[in-house]
């Protein structure tokens, strides 16, 4: 049974002192009082391989709301990719495999609605739930 929805933020993050390249995504999941975030580096093709999702510290839950700001301690700059709700069970621990469906995708022209999986470091994005393992 999937849980209430949730709110989820994919934000384009510039400048961060600690990225080579420049330029990388963070996904934010709404968990209470914080957000659970991944750095991905670029957003998963649907269907396609996983790619890359690196933990983060907790976001704080401004970031849902916001469309683009500075971010704080002179980390450079993000802005809105996309924005929605989620549905499913974030894990206690942070370190477990997390399968959410995503709704609010058809923004970037994703079919309704959009699995998401991350797991072991990867994230991966497809069309039916089945395709998640």
């Amino acid at each position: 049974m999937l849980a209430d929805p949730h709110r989820y933020v994919l934000l384009e993050h510039f400048g961060a002192p600690d990225d080579p390249r420049g330029c990388h995504l963070d996904l934010l999941l709404e968990d209470g009082d914080s957000c659970r975030s991944w750095r991905l580096d670029a957003i998963p093709v649907l269907n396609g391989p996983a790619q890359s999702a690196t933990p983060l510290p907790p976001h704080r839950l401004v970031w849902l709301d916001r469309q683009a700001a500075a971010v704080s301690g002179g980390r450079g700059w993000a802005r809105r990719v996309v924005a929605g709700t989620y549905r499913g069970n974030l894990p206690a621990a942070a370190d477990q495999p997390v399968n959410l469906e995503l709704t609010g995708m058809a923004g970037i022209g994703m079919p309704e609605p959009v699995y998401v999986s991350l797991s072991d470091g990867l994230c991966r994005f497809s069309q039916s739930s089945r395709s998640q393992t």
